[in-house]
């Protein structure tokens, strides 16, 4: 493998041992990954009644045995590990939980890595997590959009107020601060979360090809020019099941897509490498696509 692009990449985390996360994410740093993924569940019921939005069967893709780190934890860990990796969740279920809860979290996890916090978010699938917190599965999309208002107010520095339909809080003041916004990306497929998607600061896919990403990403780009929102910033972040080539990642880039998640590994070791061997496939992804040298070995 040997080419040289301009899109930037992450290094997925999900369904990694614990343990591993911050070794790996110091070797993403160390060979130019921009950013680190971090996946969301609270738990992995046994039995659930639904299905599996992003596999054909409704099954999920992971073994029972997987460890689901709480991410804002987990980020906070890997940002004393690390001084330039970027961190975004894929996807944090926001409206699983309190916003407060959540605001407080996320912001100190932005304070704690000098504002290198991205928060993607997604209204969520699984009923019967939801059921387990408490919280009301039928209103998750229009309670994640109040919840990111009032987010935004509170790492706002200064006193807040806020008056929703399902949130609300007199006069108050939450620190630590973010040092500066909190950047939000917003996942899903359906058309009302690209339109969310559209409203903040970029978008999350789950594993899909190059062209379907560039639709995507079209989309996107048309109901941003709706909004008058074009020429403000944005990500457009996935992992791409057909791009093993200079040509596919450059069809990519050219198609919109700005952020590539990957598990550089698989290219080189597959599924079922060790600690070291990913150590390895990311530095050889480093050499290889980030830097453009092949890598030795």
């Amino acid at each position: 493998m040997f080419y040289r692009v301009s899109v930037d990449f992450a290094v997925v985390t999900a369904y990694q041992p614990i343990d591993e996360l911050v070794p790996i994410a110091r070797a993403a740093e160390e060979h130019g990954f921009r950013a680190l993924s971090v996946a969301d569940h609270v738990v992995d019921l046994e039995t659930i009644g639904t299905p599996y939005p992003y596999e054909a069967s409704g099954e999920r893709r992971w073994t029972r045995d997987v460890d689901w780190p709480d991410p804002w934890v987990l980020v906070g860990a890997l940002a004393q590990a690390t001084t330039r990796l970027e961190f975004f969740t894929s996807i944090y279920v926001a409206a699983m939980r309190n916003p407060f809860v959540v605001a407080k979290a996320v912001g100190t996890a932005a304070a704690l890595s000098g504002g290198r916090v991205t928060l993607g978010v997604g209204i969520g699938w699984c009923r019967e997590e939801f059921d387990l917190l408490d919280q009301d599965f039928s209103t998750r999309g229009r309670r994640t959009d109040e919840a990111l208002a009032l987010m935004q107010e509170l790492w706002r520095p200064g006193w807040t107020e806020f008056e929703g339909e399902y949130y609300s809080c007199e006069r108050l003041v939450m620190k630590p601060e973010p040092p500066g916004p909190v950047p939000v990306w917003v996942g899903g497929l359906s058309e009302p979360a690209l339109r969310r998607a559209a409203r903040h600061d970029g978008w999350v896919g789950d594993v899909t090809t190059i062209d379907e990403a560039t639709r995507t990403a079209a989309r996107l780009a048309e109901l941003r020019a709706a909004a008058g929102r074009e020429e403000t910033p944005y990500d457009v972040v996935v992992a791409l099941s057909d791009a093993v080539s200079a040509a596919d990642f450059a069809r990519a880039e050219a198609g919109g897509v700005t952020l590539v998640m990957t598990m550089p590994w698989l290219y080189y070791y597959g599924f079922d490498a060790t600690l070291e061997q990913k150590i390895d496939g990311i530095r050889r992804f480093g050499a290889d696509v980030i830097g453009g040298t092949p890598a030795s070995g």
